[in-house]
């Protein structure tokens, strides 16, 4: 089994490529855990959140996982991962949990799809860079290839992202 995972910048259409990926492939898909986890907290995150969230994400990529296994599924989609959360923790705080970097160490069988920004930034309360998001795109392709991680980078339209994750789907074994 593959778990296939978006990433970027927020804004740059992980969630519509993870849907639109799920469709093709008819299977499920996987939302980030901390846009519900966020919408739900009545106070300003902090630091400690982060670790919270960390932990929602693992557990819902277990329970995910377990059930693609269950139902002979050859992929997960994930429209997160912990490199995100590894980012974020960095970028706001200038350090991250141990928990999210031993999570993001152990995971293995992963096809990053890294998203560019060139899609309009769109408003959204829990987004906090709308001017930093090309800046953050290379942060992102950085650590994967620091990590040696297995990943293609997708720009332009839906149509021709969505066209790229296919092509590249094609090539990996699940």
């Amino acid at each position: 089994m593959q778990k296939i995972i978006l990433t970027g910048p927020e804004s740059s259409g992980k969630t519509t490529l993870a849907q639109q990926i799920a469709a093709h492939f008819q299977t499920g898909w996987l939302p980030e855990y901390a846009r519900e986890y966020l919408q739900n907290l009545d106070r300003p995150y902090e630091e400690s959140d982060l670790f919270e969230i960390a932990k929602g994400q693992s557990l819902q990529e277990e329970k995910a996982l377990e059930k693609a296994a269950l139902t002979d599924e050859k992929r997960v989609i994930c429209d997160t991962s912990f490199l995100v959360l590894k980012i974020w923790s960095i970028v706001k705080y200038d350090r991250c949990h141990p928990f999210i970097l031993k999570k993001l160490e152990r995971q293995t069988n992963i096809f990053y799809i890294l998203c560019g920004p060139e899609i309009p930034w769109e408003y959204d309360p829990q987004r906090e860079h709308s001017n930093d998001r090309e800046k953050l795109y290379h942060v992102y392709r950085k650590e994967l290839e620091k990590m040696e991680a297995h990943f293609i980078e997708v720009a332009g339209s839906k149509e021709e992202r969505l066209k790229a994750c296919l092509e590249a789907a094609l090539t990996i074994n699940p």
